[in-house]
């Protein structure tokens, strides 16, 4: 009886763990169509606009993302004490134009304009992980 109802825990973790990681990726696939819309936060240059459109998805509205978010893809709190840490306007610039190196974080270079990439990256760096 127990191996059986530690299979049954088993599967349904598994099942759980498999549906998590498809709603994540529909997430992410709902970014990355933003990510490919030059018109992101309806063409903004206003830091917190673009995040909430662009950013808030994946990183949270708060820049504290979802635990599944953490858990499934690795994505970085930007309250966390580490980051505040070393947090610069350059630094998150050159992360939206890049992405990130395992690339589960897209490039936003095709989809923000340069004023918009500087408006983002100062509003990340001077308000959203100041608060």
């Amino acid at each position: 009886m127990t191996f059986v109802a530690d299979a049954h825990r088993t599967w349904h973790a598994r099942r759980v763990g498999t549906g998590l990681r498809w709603i994540v990726l529909a997430a992410l696939a709902g970014a990355s169509a933003t990510a490919c819309d030059r018109r992101v936060a309806a063409g903004s240059v206003d830091g917190r606009e673009i995040f909430a459109t662009a950013c808030a998805t994946c990183h949270g509205a708060d820049g504290a993302p979802p635990a599944a978010m953490i858990a499934q893809l690795g994505v970085r709190d930007l309250r966390s004490p580490q980051f505040r840490a070393r947090v610069t306007a350059e630094l998150v610039e050159q992360q939206v134009l890049r992405g990130s190196p395992n690339k589960l974080m897209p490039s936003f270079a095709s989809a923000l304009s340069a004023e918009q990439v500087r408006a983002v990256a100062r509003f990340v760096a001077q308000e959203l992980v100041r608060r």
